[in-house]
């Protein structure tokens, strides 16, 4: 009877955690519609466009009274959301890890972000302030919500298992924002067959993806667990304990160097995802009905592309399938520089390559990150990783902000972005990752 009962409390526990996989990897489902409809596809084209009605003869809107060229206002935007989550999001990790309760935060954090989403239904007319409050607060929330849901991983999948459940996790995220965008391209390019103008199919695709996102918050909430944290520190309040990782992170200088390579790709990563639209738009004349069609590509290779990347990993280990997609992340940037305007063909080729690399190598970098941190440490270091994922990810924008703001040029400020991926190649290539795995207190994987 003993053997029977310890036979099968492990078939129970691999039961229990393959569910609780599978109600995690439904926060990208919800999610990621958010980072697909709207910051890939359809505010920066939109807000832009308000912001523009709202100009000056010279082409600038005030926000605060502050002169900014109205093609700026969107990147502007971006780069402040991620100042205010970099500020929000080491507290709400520290209290995630003290409590043990990230589901609660991970509700608020998600339906803040939901909510402000489903606002820009009423962004209209010459609103570009109301435009940039809500990308505000939707994009912090969203950063915010991705740390406490990252933390998850160390505690859901054993180290084996890491590549492939956070490559399954992108995946989730890209069918999704592939099964909305087509709902989205439908309605965009039929808006006169359901009697509503092409603004307002704009402004109904921007709401439907905060009522997505909402709706299947659910299921995560409710298969997720939470776990009390074994650090010591545990009734120490917020401040304290973010000085303590900030401490304790210094102890780890091999995962610092990878959070520094990161925080530098990953900047490019994600402005290249932010701006396509806009330099598809203004840049090379594309009309939207292309960069939905450009961006449902993304999505649909995105899938496949993580999946496979997380196969290569099996076989040749994160670090080097990882630095092997930002080479192409190189090429394919490089090549952006040099498309011809009003060629959609072209476009959609541009559109291929980042598919095929952008699911993998963010996947890629979660999982191998998870190996980088210590036990019961996990939403505090995960939030560190979040500012590197989308809370640093300020620079990019703002770099491609300025340079369009100085030369008028938006291939002048794409292939500016060539920078963050060629040093973030450098300083990945010089972190001995199976000495930082061994330094953080962790079993080092056969491949890694």
């Amino acid at each position: 009877m003993g053997t029977d009962t310890a036979q099968a409390r492990p078939t129970d526990e691999a039961a229990e955690r393959r569910r609780e996989q599978r109600g995690w990897y439904f926060y990208d489902w919800a999610c990621s519609v958010y980072s697909t409809s709207v910051l890939t596809v359809f505010l920066g084209p939109y807000l832009t466009s308000v912001a523009k009605s709202a100009a000056d003869a010279d082409g600038y809107v005030h926000p605060l009274g502050v002169p900014v060229r109205a093609g700026s206002f969107f990147a502007y935007s971006v780069s402040l959301s991620v100042i205010v989550a970099v500020v929000v999001m080491p507290l709400v990790g520290a209290a995630a890890d003290r409590t043990g309760r990230k589901k609660p935060l991970l509700a608020v954090t998600a339906y803040v972000g939901a909510a402000a989403t489903a606002g820009m239904f009423f962004l209209d007319g010459d609103r570009y302030l109301l435009g940039g409050v809500l990308l505000l607060v939707a994009n912090a929330a969203q950063a915010v919500s991705m740390m406490l849901y990252n933390s998850y991983l160390p505690q859901i999948a054993p180290p084996e298992e890491r590549d492939a459940v956070s490559s399954r996790g992108w995946a989730f995220g890209y069918a999704a924002g592939a099964l909305v965008l087509i709902a989205n391209l439908v309605l965009f390019l039929a808006h006169d067959s359901f009697g509503v103008s092409e603004s307002t199919a704009v402004r109904i695709c921007l709401a439907s993806a905060g009522l997505w996102w909402g709706a299947f918050t659910l299921i995560p909430l409710k298969r997720l667990r939470d776990r009390r944290s074994p650090v010591e520190e545990i009734t120490a309040p917020g401040l304290r304990r973010l000085a303590a990782t900030v401490r304790d992170m210094r102890r780890h200088p091999l995962t610092l160097s990878f959070l520094l390579a990161y925080l530098i790709y990953n900047d490019g990563i994600q402005t290249v995802i932010s701006q396509a639209s806009v330099y598809g738009s203004e840049e090379l004349g594309l009309s939207q009905s292309t960069l939905i069609v450009a961006v449902l590509l993304v999505q649909v290779l995105a899938v496949g592309g993580a999946l496979g990347m997380g196969r290569l990993a099996r076989t040749y280990g994160a670090r080097r399938t990882i630095l092997g997609s930002l080479v192409a992340w190189t090429v394919t940037l490089g090549a952006g520089y040099f498309l011809p305007a009003g060629a959609p063909f072209w476009f959609f080729v541009l559109a291929s390559g980042i598919g095929l690399v952008l699911g993998g190598s963010q996947a890629l970098s979660r999982s191998l990150f998870s190996h980088l941190v210590p036990a019961g440490k996990e939403a505090e270091y995960f939030s560190a990783y979040e500012m590197s994922d989308r809370g640093m990810s300020w620079l990019g924008p703002l770099l491609f902000g300025l340079t369009y703001q100085l030369t008028g040029s938006y291939r002048d400020a794409i292939i500016s972005l060539v920078a963050f991926f060629v040093v973030g190649f450098v300083l990945l290539a010089r972190v001995p990752v199976r000495q930082a795995v061994r330094d953080a207190g962790n079993p080092v994987p056969e491949r890694i």
